[in-house]
């Protein structure tokens, strides 16, 4: 693990020059002291950011939850209505198939009675014309009746009898012949009779039978508008179960961004935490070695031999000359620039910059760069998360790597993405200037370079503190 912090000699061969370096060094110490208490103050401050962020996005989770329970109760409610439905208009087509049937079996009876009433008219026909000629006969027997005066010759015929055979021969013939004349009438009748009946039976028959196909039709029309309704509730239910199916995806798939931003932000505390146990460690090596030097002055002090007015006037001349006759010793350099500014992540023509492109908002600045090309961290700090094009959430950065920075009091997070390495792991503390991969062309790429986002404080899946980066390289 790279620990980059200032170096301070520990022993002194010589008290003159101990003396000297122990005062620079005192001062060095004590102004790094209080740069490390704002710096462990201000992840701190990040820290307690990061848990009202977590805090957030819990209540979010929880509300999201919510809302899937109640999509899946919206569902279930929906699913039973549409399977109720799907069960109705089942019976409605079985019930429409049913009037279908008896529609067709009425049909064939109206044409089966068509058929009796054509065969009835035939019937009627020969009726008619049996009753016509009975009515011709009936009416040549009354004429011959008449004219020969009526039922009198009929006694004539029975006295005409030469003998009392020949008489009952002759009355029997006139029975026989009255008895015909009277069934002949009689038959008559009754064929008339059975001509209207007949008539009146199939024309009622027929009547009926139309009056039922009638019923038929009406109940099969008022199923057919019954399947209509049913076939429009069924496309409103699926029309609804289709929304409910969508607004599910939507918050399922929000619900995991939030438990990835959720992830992320818990790998920018422990990463915090891990910067912030680092800097008071750092404090802690400081103070010890401030409280090395004080008692090595001390010891110093003491230990000085009592000497004559030359001597004395000699050290307090080159003590004199060590303190503030000469330039104060310079102090070692910083991690970086104390403005703010952060070094180039890459040796690399810029390709395309911060701002609005191809209508919308490219977050970052890329770097046009062969595949392989060292790409460095922008400042120290502490990796965040380490992500591959194959896991959910950051497919299109491709390979990825977030690093958390502090920087005067300030937290940034850097991102390099489409890299083709990574070089480094979560939770791993990085220089400034450190290899941590190699540029690449993975996820949603046109072509080989680095993606280089900073932001303002931690990382957030909308992006919305992320800034130019030109602003804070130098």
């Amino acid at each position: 693990m790279n620990r980059p912090m200032r170096k301070f000699p520990v022993l002194l061969s010589t008290i003159v020059a101990a003396s000297t370096i122990t005062l620079s060094t005192t001062s060095i110490s004590a102004e790094s002291t209080t740069d490390l208490n704002e710096k462990i103050d201000a992840l701190q401050q990040q820290q307690k950011q990061l848990e009202e962020k977590q805090g957030k996005l819990q209540r979010d989770t929880d509300k999201t939850d919510k809302k899937i329970n109640k999509n899946l109760d919206k569902q279930g409610s929906v699913e039973k209505e549409i399977h109720s439905i799907d069960t109705d208009l089942q019976k409605t087509l079985e019930q429409i198939t049913t009037k279908e049937t008896e529609i067709s079996n009425t049909n064939q009876q109206i044409e089966e009675l068509g058929k009796q009433i054509q065969k009835l008219k035939k019937e009627i026909t020969i009726l008619k014309e049996r009753i016509a000629k009975r009515e011709g006969l009936l009416k040549d027997r009354l004429r011959n009746i008449q004219q020969n005066g009526g039922s009198m010759k009929y006694i004539e015929v029975i006295l005409g009898s030469k003998s009392f055979g020949d008489f009952i021969s002759r009355s029997s013939a006139v029975n026989t012949i009255m008895d015909q004349d009277k069934s002949i009438m009689e038959q008559h009748e009754a064929d008339k009779i059975t001509v209207e009946k007949n008539k009146v039976d199939v024309e009622n028959k027929k009547s009926e039978v139309e009056e039922r196909k009638q019923s038929l039709q009406a109940q099969k029309q008022d199923l057919v508008a019954l399947k209509g309704q049913l076939d429009k509730q069924l496309s409103k239910k699926e029309t609804l179960m289709a929304s409910l199916e969508e607004e599910h995806k939507e918050l399922e798939a929000y619900k995991v961004s939030v438990e990835e931003e959720q992830e992320i932000l818990a790998q920018q505390a422990e990463a915090a935490e891990k910067a912030k146990q680092l800097a008071q460690s750092q404090k802690s090596e400081l103070e010890q070695l401030a409280k090395e030097k004080a008692a090595q002055q001390a010891k110093q002090e003491k230990t000085k031999p009592k000497s004559n007015n030359h001597s004395s006037s000699a050290n307090s001349s080159s003590s004199s000359s060590s303190s503030g006759g000469s330039a104060p010793a310079p102090a070692p350099a910083p991690e970086q620039n104390m403005g703010g500014d952060m070094m180039y992540p890459i040796s690399a023509p810029i390709t395309s910059h911060y701002g609005t492109r191809w209508g919308s908002m490219h977050h970052g600045t890329d770097f046009g760069a062969p595949i392989g090309t060292p790409v460095r961290s922008a400042a120290s700090g502490v990796v965040i998360m380490t992500n591959s094009a194959s896991q959910a959430g950051m497919s299109g950065y491709g390979n990825v790597i977030l690093v958390s920075h502090n920087i005067n009091g300030q937290s940034y997070t850097t991102l390099y993405a489409h890299l083709n390495s990574i070089g480094v792991s979560q939770g791993q503390t990085v220089s400034a200037g450190q290899v941590i991969g190699a540029s690449g062309n993975t996820g949603q790429s046109t072509g080989p370079h680095l993606h280089f986002e900073v932001h303002r404080g931690g990382w957030n899946g909308s992006k919305s503190n992320s800034i130019d980066p030109m602003t804070v390289l130098n």
